[in-house]
């Protein structure tokens, strides 16, 4: 199976959704923040491994603890995950802290910034900010 081939994106289309379902609603460990999302899951193409792209919306300690807690509770997301998704194999979880998110909210924030400013002409026309 390829890398990129329909099928490949159906498995991982399925094994995210379930997962993210396995982590919402079946997890009970305390570390795992509540504001907990699955952004984007790559399976392997030979369903051997899979990298699950956790997003959290929290502090530092608050993404440390959840991948900490996803981490220890990789054995039962597992066993979960192969009684949900009818594959050969159930792939190897490796959960990896997705920080796009927050980045993209940093962005806007800054480019509404400069909006803002820009619409009560503090910015002069060589984008040097005025005082």
């Amino acid at each position: 199976m390829r890398k990129n081939s329909i099928k490949n994106t159906r498995v991982n289309a399925e094994v995210h959704k379930e997962l993210a379902q396995i982590i919402r609603g079946e997890i009970k460990d305390p570390r795992i923040h509540p504001m907990t999302s699955v952004t984007s899951v790559e399976v392997a193409p030979d369903l051997k491994t899979c990298k699950a792209y956790i997003s959290v919306l929290g502090d530092e300690e608050a993404k440390k603890n959840t991948i900490a807690g996803l981490r220890s509770a990789e054995g039962y997301i597992r066993r979960q995950l192969a009684k949900t998704v009818n594959l050969r194999n159930t792939p190897e979880i490796r959960f990896v802290l997705d920080e796009s998110i927050e980045y993209g909210v940093s962005m806007s924030k800054l480019i509404d910034e400069v909006t803002h400013k820009d619409a009560a002409g503090e910015v002069q026309e060589d984008g040097e900010v005025s005082e």
